[in-house]
């Protein structure tokens, strides 16, 4: 096996420790060390199953070597009819079983224009029933995460379906390594909001938007509690766009720790990399967010 003289980049880095898989880190270190990936498992001692996962999970990072194809075929939806739904169920005994796992696990009856929506998951988008089952429960778990006292629709599963599909997500492995990206950055967000002092409601789209860019970036908790003291200190309150800046100025310095900022040379840094933002900048913030 070739370990050669790997570096790897720090955003890489903090890509696997967010992701808290130590087999897509040996993974990672394999395959970047120029070896093929097809003799990872005799050389890791993986199982199938593992290096399934661990291969899903650096697809998920954006850290394998090719990206899973889209799952969605050129041209226009097709549009299935209440016979084809008749056919499917007189005649595939698979349809019905998924049928009747999805009404399980939603706690109630579909009618016509869902089960249409079911087939098109099984014959336009190509999943298996064990996908859609994986599918449906974590949309069932968002649901009640984001409070909602309801199971969801399935035209709310077909979203998310149709999202999968575009990632190339068709093997329960595949799915299992999104769902735990998707659990480890909703708890990083979860940290963040109470960094910021935000508490009994759910960031709105563009916070989310401007938080999640903030993870992306490999901030920890330390760093982006400083620019949210120092935001607070220069505008008198959370003031997202102004934090924004902080942040984008430290990333552009490659300063991703509170250490680093702390300790950093600001006579080695761009001018305005300390997070400072002069009194007119401000009041350009200022203005774009009243003109909205």
């Amino acid at each position: 096996m070739n370990t050669g003289n790997l570096q790897i980049p720090g955003t890489d880095v903090r890509k696997l420790l967010g992701a808290a898989s130590p087999d897509a880190a040996l993974l990672y270190i394999y395959v970047n060390c120029g070896n093929d990936p097809a003799g990872a498992e005799d050389a890791l001692h993986m199982t199938a199953s593992r290096y399934q996962c661990a291969a899903a999970t650096l697809r998920q990072l954006g850290l394998w070597p090719e990206e899973k194809v889209s799952l969605i075929a050129p041209g226009e939806r097709p549009q299935y009819s209440e016979k084809d739904v008749l056919d499917a169920m007189d005649s595939d005994g698979s349809f019905r079983s998924l049928y009747s796992e999805v009404q399980r696990l939603l706690g109630r009856p579909m009618n016509t224009e869902e089960l249409k929506i079911l087939l098109g998951f099984v014959r336009y988008l190509g999943m298996g029933p064990e996908v859609i089952s994986v599918l449906v429960c974590y949309c069932r778990d968002r649901a009640r995460q984001k409070g909602s006292t309801r199971n969801p629709s399935l035209r709310t599963i077909e979203k998310e379906a149709y999202y999968w599909a575009e990632r190339g997500i068709d093997t329960v492995e595949e799915a299992a390594a999104f769902i735990q990206t998707q659990n480890v950055r909703n708890s990083r967000l979860g940290k963040l909001k109470e960094i910021l002092q935000i508490r009994g409601r759910a960031l709105t789209a563009s916070e989310e938007k401007y938080a999640s860019s903030w993870l992306e970036m490999g901030f920890d908790e330390g760093c982006i509690g400083e620019a949210y003291e120092r935001t607070c200190l220069n505008t008198g309150g959370l003031n997202w766009a102004y934090m924004n800046k902080i942040l984008q100025r430290w990333h552009g310095a490659g300063l991703h720790t509170l250490e680093a900022v702390k300790n950093g040379d600001q006579k080695k840094l761009p001018k305005g990399a300390s997070g400072e933002l002069g009194a007119a900048e401000l009041e350009a913030i200022q203005r774009v967010l009243r003109e909205g």
